[in-house]
């Protein structure tokens, strides 16, 4: 349906509105009062109904002026993002991008850097993926993503040090080795393991990582639901000290082992895509590496 408006108008009724006069408003938009006036009569006109009273020396809107420019208004502020994003697109900015993380890492570590990231780049959408073991290489060395948080740093890809996860072994609070004060390794070999499952691609890349010498075992996609395992007394799993902290729930029990109590992995950014990468993923990744220098 053919529009009977322009955003023109529109725009000029708003900045009356904000001004008070149509004088004032004229002298916003560099544009002659005649015009303005001109501009407004025609959109009443157009529409059947008044929009504008003078009251004295003020222009104010009519109450169906007020209503129609509410919605107008919103209108207005949908053109500016168009034309601001139009304006990143056609300056090399990323429609989108994609970053990978660790399973291992602090899920906030990239969430609130990415709230301001995104307020300041609307043309840009993320694309998140979670990597484990294999993956988290794959998804560097095949430049699959812009941004990649890893854990060791892969051969020919400079790497900055992002944080540390600790690990820590985890059973239900119910569990038969949490009421136990003293626990070796071979408390363990009996008693079912969680265990978070390689997401690589490739069945020949695929890798193990820790103790794994419990005879039965369930294999997971993520911590997640190695947590929900542990809560029902499926077994015992080692967890991201962050997850278990973050989430206070008496029905798991963090266990000490003797000389196995609790061990760190290092984590570290890295732009797969090097010289190629883009001005958002750029912006992005310097966002996330203050963040990483202010929490160290």
């Amino acid at each position: 349906m053919r529009l009977k408006t322009t955003l023109e108008q529109w725009q000029t009724l708003h900045y009356i509105d904000q001004a008070g006069s149509i004088q004032a408003a004229a002298q916003a938009l560099n544009k002659s009062h005649t015009t303005l006036i001109y501009s407004v009569k025609k959109l009443e006109q157009q529409l059947g109904i008044e929009l504008i009273a003078v009251q004295g020396r003020r222009a104010v809107l009519t109450e169906h002026g007020k209503t129609l420019l509410r919605r107008a208004d919103s209108m207005l502020e949908q053109a500016h993002e168009l034309e601001m994003i139009s304006t990143q697109l056609s300056s090399g900015v990323e429609s989108q991008i994609t970053v990978s993380i660790d399973h291992l890492c602090n899920p906030n570590w990239l969430y609130q850097p990415m709230q301001r990231f995104l307020q300041d780049n609307s043309a840009t959408s993320i694309q998140v993926i979670e990597t484990s073991l294999s993956k988290t290489t794959e998804m560097v060395v095949s430049e699959q993503a812009d941004i990649a948080i890893i854990n060791l740093p892969i051969t020919n890809y400079p790497a900055e040090a992002f944080g540390t996860t600790t690990m820590v072994p985890v059973v239900a609070s119910h569990h038969p080795l949490a009421s136990k004060t003293s626990l070796c390794l071979a408390d363990f070999s009996t008693t079912c393991q969680i265990v978070v499952r390689d997401l690589g691609d490739s069945t020949s890349s695929k890798r193990d990582v820790g103790w794994l010498k419990s005879r039965q075992r369930i294999t997971v996609d993520n911590f997640d639901h190695a947590l929900r395992a542990i809560e029902q007394g499926v077994g015992y799993c080692r967890l991201p000290l962050h997850m278990v902290s973050e989430r206070i729930n008496p029905n798991i029990k963090v266990v000490n082992i003797e000389q196995s109590e609790r061990y760190q992995v290092a984590l570290h950014l890295t732009l797969p895509k090097g010289a190629k990468t883009g001005p958002a993923a750029t912006a992005f990744y310097q966002l996330l590496l203050n963040q990483a220098q202010q929490r160290c």
